[in-house]
């Protein structure tokens, strides 16, 4: 289960939502349980809601399918924006003295069996949705109809296709909202003063408030 503390700030009010704008930009770590342990592995996984399904694929060659057991739920995470707070940003730390760092974050994480699908018009049709979805920002997105016919099916003989039924879906926002109002816009403010990545906490902040406000 993921950690949520008892006054709920961090909690997010729409999970479903969070799930699907973080699987719309980011891969998941698929977690699932071997004999030998735990195994998990990277991959693009889509989202869709209308069957509470994630759909994703893993090469043949990887042995992480053949130890998944029908009726074991697997671990989805969605890691979004996350970056390190210093204190020095907090107006209470330069009044007290007393504060420590800590760290922003949002993440998604999605529990459900794991179905093996290895029929070609599954894997196709799986692959042609995630194309069109990261190829749809293009000026002239790529299409799996672009290659030569039976291209693309011929190199579909090397995935396995996996589709998760969802039984839970927990979000997380951790963007400072237990914080003073002070304290908090001070950690967006050095935020927007730094790297990308913390640029993009800043904006996750941005639709989030203090507790004071």
């Amino acid at each position: 289960m993921l950690y949520q503390p008892a006054h709920g700030r961090f909690q997010a009010s729409d999970a479903e939502g969070e799930l699907a704008r973080l699987a719309g930009v980011v891969p998941a770590t698929l977690v699932t349980l071997s004999e030998g342990g735990l195994v998990a592995s990277v991959l693009p996984m889509v989202f869709h809601p209308e069957s509470r399904v994630l759909r994703g694929h893993l090469a043949r060659a990887n042995p992480q399918w053949r130890d998944i057991t029908p009726g074991v739920a697997a671990l989805a995470l969605f890691a979004g924006p996350e970056a390190y707070v210093t204190p020095a940003w907090y107006e209470t730390k330069r009044r007290t003295g007393k504060d420590v760092p800590t760290w922003n974050y949002v993440t998604v994480q999605v529990r459900g069996p794991i179905t093996i699908h290895e029929d070609e018009p599954w894997l196709l049709d799986h692959l042609r949705v995630l194309v069109d979805r990261h190829e749809a920002m293009r000026a002239e997105p790529w299409s799996i109809d672009d290659p030569p016919e039976g291209y693309i099916a011929t190199n579909a003989k090397a995935i396995v296709g996996l589709e998760l039924a969802i039984t839970g879906i927990e979000a997380k926002r951790k963007l400072s909202q237990n914080r003073l109002a002070m304290d908090f816009d001070g950690v967006v403010q050095g935020f927007e003063q730094g790297s990308e990545t913390q640029r993009a906490v800043a904006a996750e902040m941005r639709l989030e408030a203090p507790r004071d406000r």
